[in-house]
């Protein structure tokens, strides 16, 4: 797998001492943890609408390119909030590989222990 999101997570770093006006990442540190989460809410609707739409009218060329750019801005997003909470995509990496071969329903029991 490629290792875009680690150097997006470099950028996003550098990006914390940047003045709002020299970047868009830079503006939302600026506006702090509600603006992020509320950028995160608006990704995370536009996934949804593209997915619905694909489905809707069955537009499976357009309709993915469309899904595969809202996903990317919601990542990009989720890593904007990652940055600004100082939480490192390899501690994301680490959490997902505990839960590598462990069924869906196995993880989800083992939590409340």
């Amino acid at each position: 797998m490629s290792d875009i999101l680690q150097k997006l997570e470099q950028v996003l770093q550098q990006r914390k001492s940047a003045k709002a006006d020299e970047s868009y990442a830079a503006s939302l540190y600026a506006k702090g943890l509600d603006e992020i989460l509320k950028k995160i809410g608006e990704e995370s609707a536009e996934v949804i609408m593209a997915a619905k739409d694909m489905q809707k009218y069955s537009e499976k060329h357009s309709g993915e390119a469309e899904v595969i750019k809202e996903v990317a801005d919601l990542w990009f997003h989720i890593l904007v909030l990652l940055r600004f909470s100082d939480i490192e995509i390899a501690k994301i990496e680490a959490e997902l590989s505990k839960r590598f071969g462990l069924s869906g329903l196995e993880e989800k029991a083992n939590r409340g222990k």
